[in-house]
């Protein structure tokens, strides 16, 4: 049975804010950028919805026609990409000014991001918790990668996990060969997945 996928917008705010929030409470990098957990517990939403807002203006969510899960994704252009210098300390004193670990994530993934070709980047993805395990999250993204093989256009994320590395391998996607090293903390794998070229039918 397929998945029905649609276009979140603004009046789906609240719910993907606490969708994200859910999914990504107890995850190894929310963990490391928020270590107490009862602070974590207070500001992680504040996080969620700041980048939900940022992929609203600039790229596209989609959600689950239940709900359950979520993908945001962000359209880059090809070529060299200006480095955003006031984003990382604005996402910091938006949402937790004593925190330099919130700035500093941000910097790392933006280091970490490669420039070139266009390709279509995969924010974040999350799905409830007591939905996961259903493929969700696979039909997800594999919705973006079958346009994206369409347009011969590359994708690209950061995995935070053993698990979620295995996922994206196994629908193409490949390690870059550096990972993002949090400082005492978790390592996230950047990962790049070429288009697949269909042979041309005579």
């Amino acid at each position: 049975m397929g998945v029905a996928i649609r276009r979140a917008g603004e009046a789906d705010r609240e719910d993907v804010t606490r969708l994200l929030d859910e999914a990504f409470q107890d995850d190894p990098v929310s963990s490391w950028v928020f270590p107490d957990a009862e602070h974590r517990r207070r500001t992680h939403p504040l996080l969620m919805g700041a980048f939900l807002d940022i992929v609203l203006d600039a790229g596209y969510v989609d959600v689950t026609e239940d709900g359950s899960a979520c993908a945001l994704w962000l359209s880059i252009p090809a070529g060299e990409h200006e480095e955003d210098v006031e984003g990382p300390a604005q996402l910091r004193a938006a949402v937790d000014p004593g925190n330099e670990r919130v700035e500093l994530i941000a910097r790392l993934t933006a280091e970490a991001h490669p420039a070139g070709a266009a390709h279509e980047y995969l924010w974040m993805i999350a799905v409830r918790p007591d939905r996961q395990g259903e493929g969700l999250g696979t039909a997800l993204v594999q919705h973006v990668l079958e346009r994206c093989d369409g347009a011969g256009l590359a994708a690209y994320l950061e995995a935070s996990g053993v698990r979620s590395r295995g996922l994206y391998e196994r629908l193409g996607f490949a390690f870059t060969g550096r990972p993002v090293a949090l400082p005492a903390g978790p390592s996230m794998w950047p990962m790049w997945r070429e288009p697949l070229r269909w042979p041309l039918r005579g």
